[in-house]
């Protein structure tokens, strides 16, 4: 019998499989996949000689993430590497809007724009620096997040006090156009903010536009030298180091449970599997429905799942260039990470059109800039790009009149790209000229190569307030616990949510060797 089965091997089941194994526990890894990783994975399908990645690619919020911070992967073959510049937004006049490291360059480029934005960029940065760092940990931990809540009450009074707290649940729009004048400091927090899927208008956009700004200062926007993929072969390299197994291929149909306790699971060939604690790194909505039959669920869970709030699809692009990116006016430094929207005004309709079910005929793209942040990634001279984009999971209407309600057919993805490359043309006229190949991955190809996705959603549900901390993935305590005993969801549809952090993992391994410790996972189940 094993001690647990981590389903499913993104980083979040990786970090809880890691974290398991260094306490001794046997751990085993299954994947339904042929490769392990997830959402962080990397290939060479575009173009021979270009690596790009298949999911995610930079990651903000594991350069602070105590869970993968703490598990020295850089033993492991993983190398951290960083663009000239974190964030370009590219205006329609020619000019660019900048994140830099450092804030000083950063306010010192947004003064030129408008006189005293440079002040108030730099005024938001004095008050993260004094709690920002707790705030971060603190949201990274279970709910309620004890030490760390103390340590961020403790240095509460130097970033503003109850003004700071007031100023994290501001909306985007708000928070941008009551502090700056010009445009571009607005397009580089709204920008920011509209990578969740949270109304610009909305409590919590702020939060996170500001979150990923200073921390974009702080450690930068990484990603691994090489590819996605290496960050996921260090956490399975360490894994096998602890004794850990990791199976591919193999597939879960359900969790046995017996008398209220999760004792098992069942392999789709048959295969049951006795285990001490079963650890789902898998949507909320296919641990409560597939795995665990309906009929099996607390009455109070599927009435959470009825109403439970995904995030919306994800429509991406892949490109290999034969040279760089041919910007109509190139930005002094070059940033890894590109926002398109012609104005903040014009990025605000665009998410907004999602909400509401409308596909933008000007969608907002966040585009990466692949080699120029590690040229590993492309023969020399050239560019492994990509563009993605949220879309409703479900269509009403396109603005443009081009695609019918429902979802997206073949001929509606490649007028969908035509209509991605477009928007990127009007900054780079000749881009075309540059384009070696493209890879079109609407939602159903994003679903089909990872299960955890569905409709190609990143976030395991949407980052709204109404269903984060204890909301999160049903109204309960915000921990990784679920109704059954030695069951615990390690997913993003778990607090803290989405991105790679790994934290979902640790908390839910965390909980397992709590009740571990407290008698509560029998060895003869």
């Amino acid at each position: 019998m094993r001690d647990a089965v981590i389903i499913g091997s993104g980083p979040n089941g990786l970090v809880a499989a890691n974290l398991l194994a260094d306490r001794g526990w046997n751990v085993l890894v299954l994947e339904a996949q042929p490769e392990p990783g997830g959402a962080v994975r990397s290939d060479t399908d575009v173009q021979p000689g270009y690596v790009h990645d298949t999911f995610s690619s930079f990651y903000p919020l594991a350069a602070v993430s105590p869970a993968l911070g703490g598990l020295g992967l850089e033993a492991f073959g993983l190398d951290w590497v960083h663009a000239p510049a974190v964030i370009g937004h590219p205006l329609p006049d020619g000019d660019w809007a900048i994140l830099h490291r450092d804030p000083e360059l950063t306010a010192t480029d947004l003064d030129h724009d408008h006189p005293g934005d440079g002040d108030a960029w730099l005024a938001l940065y004095e008050r993260w620096r004094a709690a920002g760092t707790q705030l971060t940990t603190a949201l990274l931990q279970p709910f309620p997040p004890l030490g760390p809540g103390l340590a961020l009450l403790a240095r509460l009074r130097r970033a503003g006090g109850l003004g700071f707290v007031r100023l994290l649940l501001e909306p985007a729009s708000t928070l941008a156009e009551r502090r700056f004048g010009g445009e571009r400091a607005r397009l580089l927090l709204t920008g920011l903010a509209a990578h969740a899927d949270i109304p610009l208008a909305a409590s919590g956009s702020g939060l996170m536009g500001l979150l990923l700004a200073m921390v974009g200062h702080t450690h930068g926007f990484p990603v691994p030298r090489g590819g996605a993929g290496s960050l996921t072969r260090s956490l399975t390299e360490r894994l096998a180091t602890r004794g850990g197994e990791l199976r591919c291929d193999s597939r879960v149909d359900s969790v046995l449970l017996d008398r209220g306790r999760a004792v098992g699971v069942r392999t789709a060939d048959g295969e049951r599997i006795r285990t001490r604690a079963v650890i789902a790194d898998v949507p909320a909505t296919s641990l409560y429905g597939d795995l665990i039959a309906a009929e099996d669920l607390p009455a109070r869970v599927r009435a959470a799942m009825a109403v439970f709030d995904p995030d919306p699809a994800t429509f991406k692009i892949d490109w290999a260039l034969s040279g760089p990116v041919p910007w109509r006016t190139p930005p002094v430094v070059a940033p890894g990470t590109v926002h398109l929207a012609d104005s903040t005004d014009d990025l605000a309709l665009a998410v907004a059109q999602v909400a509401h079910h409308r596909v933008p005929a000007r969608p907002f793209l966040l585009v990466g800039q692949m080699a120029i942040t590690d040229p590993s990634r492309a023969p020399a001279g050239a560019e492994s790009l990509w563009a993605y984009t949220h879309l409703p999971r479900e269509i009403h209407a396109d603005e443009a009149g081009v695609i019918k309600g429902g979802r997206l057919s073949a001929d509606d993805q490649e007028r969908f790209a035509d209509r991605v490359q477009d928007r990127l043309r009007r900054y780079a006229p000749d881009f075309d000229s540059t384009v070696l190949a493209r890879r079109i991955l609407g939602p159903a190809e994003l679903e089909e190569r990872n299960e955890g996705l569905p409709d190609g959603a990143l976030g395991g549900g949407t980052a709204g307030l109404h269903q984060q901390l204890i909301f999160r993935p049903i109204p309960g305590t915000g921990r990784p616990t679920t109704p059954f005993r030695g069951l615990y969801l390690a997913s993003s549809s778990a607090h803290p949510g989405g991105a790679v952090h790994g934290a979902c993992g640790a908390n839910a391994a965390r909980a397992a060797l709590t009740a571990a410790a407290l008698g509560r996972l029998s060895r003869s189940a």
